[in-house]
Formats: C-alpha cells, sequence, structure tokens
C-alpha cells in the first residue's frame, strides 16, 4: 500500500519517481485508486494481463485494437488521473464516442478522487470546479476534462499533455478532423492512447491502425517522434472470459488452440459467443488484428478487391488546382470521352464536388477532380475538361444542386454535348437506380480492377456501406463524391455500349 503524500512538493516528487521507475505505476494505481469490478465491488485498481502489457510495451503514441471490455479504457484514465494529480500544470483530456459514455468515464474518475485519502481531498487535491466532465486541482494549477468527439469544440484552444481517445472506429461525424484537431492540441513530448474494438476496414480508427509501427525491442527510448505504437490484446486474455469446458472441438477450434494454446473453459466461451453475437463475433471478440476488421462493416464493395488495387496504383502523371485535379491518362486524338459530375453546394464547409473523365470504349479512368466548388465554378471547370477531352459528353447528376450546374453548362459556357435522360438533360440519381449504379461499380472492381488509377476514388469504394433500410452511402465522416461521380460515367457508359451494340 502507497503511503499518501500530504503536501503538493510530495505528489510533486510522486511523479518524478514514477517517471524514473515506470514499474511503480502500478504500486501507485493499486495504492491510491478504486474501481467497481464486474460485480458492483469496489477494490483497488490491480492491472491485469492486458493492462500489464499494455503498460509493458507502450511509447509516447500509441493505438489499441482489442476485444470488448478488456480493460484499457479504465487502465488509461486510471494512469492519466495519477499523472494529473502528481503534476503541476497537467491538463488530460479523455474523449469519448458519445456523451453517455463520456459521462460514464468521468464517474469512474470521480471515484478514483473520491476514494483518495481525507487528507489529500481536501488539502492538495481540494478541487475548485467538479463539474459534469472537468475537475480542477488549483493546488497544482492542473486539471482532468473528459469529453464526447461529437462535442465540436473538444480540445480546441487547449494543450494537452495527456490525451485519450476512447472507441475511436464509433466516433460520430467527420473523425479524422476531430482526432486531427486533438492531435494539434497535444503539447511536445505529450502522451495520446487511441483505443478502440473494431468497426469495418474502412475509417479513421482504421486508417490510424494501418499506420502504426511494431513496439521496438527497447521499448519507447525505440520509437521516432511520429510513430504510433500498435498493440492488439485478444480476448482471451482476460481471465474472465471462460466457459463450460469443450472437449469435442471442430476444426476451427483445434486451429485456435494449437496456435494460441486455448483451454477447454476459452473453447466453451468461444462457443458461447457465437450463440449470442453470431456474425459479430468477430468484431466484439477480436481473435486476429485482420479479420476482425474484415468481418464487419458491410461495405458494398469486395474490401479484398479493392485493398488489392490500392497496393499497384502509382502517382497521377499530372496534377492540377492543388492537386484537386489528377491526370492519369491524357486525351488521345480519336478517341471518345465521357465526363461524369457529381455536384455539391461549395462553401468551405460543404460537401465536395466530383469530376471523372472516362475513356468511352474501355471506361477507364483518365482523370479527376474533388473540390469545393459553387454551381458556376462547376459547370465552368467541367466543360474546360469535356472540351480538352476532345468534346466530350458532359453527364450532369441532375438532384439538388445540379440543375445549376446545367444551367451555366447551357447559358455561360455554352456547352452542347450534355447527356440526357428521357429528354431532360442530366442523369437522374433515384432510389430505384442507385442499387444498379453501385453493383456495376462492385462488379467493374472485381472483375477489372485496372480500370481505376485514384487513391480518392479507392477509398471512398471502402467506406461506402449499407445502412439501415436498405439505403446506402458512405460511413459518418467519408465522402463519396468521387465514386458517384464515377458511378454516374459507369452508368452513362454502359447505355451507350448498349446503344452501339
Amino acid at each position: 500500500m502507497v503511503e499518501a503524500p500530504m503536501d503538493v512538493e510530495e505528489l510533486l516528487m510522486l511523479g518524478k519517481y514514477m517517471e524514473l521507475q515506470p514499474a511503480a505505476l502500478r504500486q501507485v494505481a493499486e495504492g491510491l485508486l478504486k474501481v467497481r469490478d464486474r460485480e458492483g465491488v469496489e477494490r483497488p485498481l490491480r492491472a491485469n494481463a492486458v493492462q500489464r502489457e499494455f503498460e509493458r510495451r507502450r511509447g509516447r503514441q500509441n493505438i489499441v485494437l482489442k476485444a470488448r471490455q478488456m480493460g484499457i479504457t479504465t487502465w488509461v484514465a486510471g494512469r492519466f488521473f495519477l499523472k494529473t494529480i502528481t503534476g503541476r500544470g497537467v491538463m488530460t483530456v479523455q474523449v469519448a464516442q458519445t456523451r453517455e459514455a463520456a459521462e460514464g468515464i468521468f464517474r469512474m474518475v470521480q471515484r478514483f478522487w473520491e476514494c483518495l485519502p481525507v487528507e489529500l481531498r481536501e488539502g492538495p487535491l481540494r478541487r475548485s470546479r467538479a463539474n459534469v466532465g472537468q475537475m480542477c486541482f488549483p493546488g497544482l494549477d492542473s486539471e482532468f476534462r473528459v469529453v464526447s468527439a461529437a462535442d465540436e469544440s473538444a480540445g480546441r484552444g487547449l494543450t494537452v499533455q495527456y490525451l485519450h481517445c476512447s472507441e475511436v472506429s464509433r466516433w460520430p461525424g467527420d473523425a479524422a478532423a476531430t482526432l486531427a484537431g486533438l492531435r494539434a492540441a497535444l503539447a511536445p513530448g505529450g502522451e495520446m492512447v487511441m483505443e478502440s474494438t473494431p468497426n469495418g476496414a474502412y475509417g479513421c480508427f482504421y486508417e490510424e491502425w494501418g499506420r502504426g509501427v511494431e513496439p521496438g525491442v527497447g521499448g519507447s527510448d525505440c520509437q521516432g517522434d511520429d510513430e504510433v505504437v500498435r498493440h492488439f490484446f485478444p480476448w482471451w486474455m482476460e481471465e474472465a472470459y471462460v466457459g463450460a469446458p469443450v472437449s469435442d472441438l471442430r476444426e476451427d477450434e483445434r486451429r485456435v488452440v494449437l496456435a494460441h494454446g486455448l483451454t477447454a473453459e476459452q473453447i466453451g466461451f468461444r462457443r458461447g459467443l457465437e450463440a449470442s453475437y453470431r456474425g459479430l463475433r468477430s468484431q466484439e471478440f477480436a481473435e486476429d488484428a485482420e479479420s476482425c476488421f474484415k468481418a464487419t462493416g458491410e461495405c458494398c464493395f469486395e474490401v479484398a478487391a479493392v485493398e488489392a488495387r490500392l497496393v499497384e496504383l502509382g502517382e497521377p502523371v499530372e496534377t492540377r488546382r492543388g492537386g484537386t485535379l489528377q491526370v492519369w491518362l491524357p486525351p488521345i486524338a480519336g478517341k471518345e470521352y465521357l465526363v461524369g459530375v457529381d455536384t455539391a453546394g461549395g462553401g468551405a464547409d460543404g460537401d465536395f464536388a466530383a469530376v471523372q473523365v472516362i475513356e468511352m470504349s474501355s471506361g477507364m479512368q483518365c482523370a479527376e477532380l474533388q473540390q469545393r466548388l459553387g454551381t458556376l465554378e462547376l459547370a465552368r471547370v467541367s466543360a474546360e475538361l469535356a472540351r480538352e477531352y476532345g468534346g466530350a459528353t458532359i453527364a450532369v447528376e441532375r438532384n439538388n444542386h445540379g440543375a445549376g450546374v446545367l444551367a451555366y453548362l447551357d447559358s455561360v459556357e455554352r456547352y452542347s454535348r450534355v447527356y440526357e435522360q428521357t429528354g431532360v438533360a442530366g442523369w437522374l440519381t433515384t432510389a430505384g437506380s442507385k442499387p444498379g449504379m453501385v453493383s456495376r461499380m462492385g462488379a467493374l472492381l472485381v472483375e477489372s480492377p485496372w480500370m481505376f488509377f485514384s487513391r480518392r476514388l479507392l477509398g471512398e469504394c471502402r467506406t461506402f456501406v449499407a445502412m439501415a433500410g436498405g439505403r446506402t452511402g458512405a460511413v459518418n465522416g467519408a465522402h463519396d463524391d468521387c465514386l458517384m461521380a464515377m458511378a454516374i460515367a459507369q452508368a452513362v457508359r454502359a447505355e451507350f455500349v448498349l446503344k452501339t451494340r
């Protein structure tokens, strides 16, 4: 048991001791912090196998892929709370996926404080503020905040020494933008932990995991300044995950037993997961760092085909307009081209507009534009590209802002080669036509992936998912404008090919 320090200087000395002797943090946590266990009993925070392994391997920046209820959120909260109350001028921020989750984490941190010795709570760790989500310690000029990722101002205007991002794969809105803002608030030398269960082979957390690195032999001292250390914790590392013993093993169970040394009781628990979670077992109780992503998310396209093509891609032969316009195949005299246009409202915070140029006979992608443009500018750029590609046909989605683009193409650009559908200018995307557009793109990605050269386009394919009610679209924080512009172009091309047979 750790003897409670009674003044600020002793707290600061304890903080320095934990910095010099990292193993001491576990002893201090056990001596000072209390949590409620699975049975609701209040007990000291004793590190389990997962928490000990994380502590052994962690770097300055970390990303944790895990099964459910492994204790990482609890451990990081406790660790960062200790850092906050044993350091001067410390700002700690924990970010949860929802306000309800943030309130749950804060209740846990509140318990940490309430269970401290009274001499600390009424002395150097007396709080000047302790509203929902925030506690301040004026004796140390330190603060601990728990916020929701749905809060657009999360972390804004702060300098953060310790940052914990929880369940990142389930953050609402533009998760990548939220994370970028929080990273910008992290002080040089600050510590960061991102953790989550998987939620599909796409999105911010999936991308961050792919950029992470395995921990070096020498631990955090071997980590580069910008490197994020990866930690994967399968469900069987939690000792409580056991069930009735199983003796009649299936072939897949034998493989898991041989590979990881699982017991008959753990296989019994695994069978219980299959009965309870069915197809979501690999997501909620991960067994490896690959299948847990790909078993979830209901992507509309074949993820393996998309990722294989992404690996093969090179750079465009030309970029313009600050990189928003990319060209892979310049125009060739005598060839016929088609320009597909997905419109948007424009503005600094609006959706992107997208333009795809394809070669009519082969369907190959030639050029792509993705930029926030108003209707007049989009009409101008689309007409310029169409003229550059030999007077190509322009197919504009006429939904929403498309009517304005079509009007400007006619009245301002005087461009006459505009696709018409049943005598009306433009392509109409409806609940009836969209499934066919998506299915066609899915078939092309599997059968003819060589047709596509854009990382932006293929990235959008990976984050385009089936939703409730039979709808399809981009996941929260992702875009589908390049994809829809290409889907329009390929649908119009299919009509053209059919007519010329």
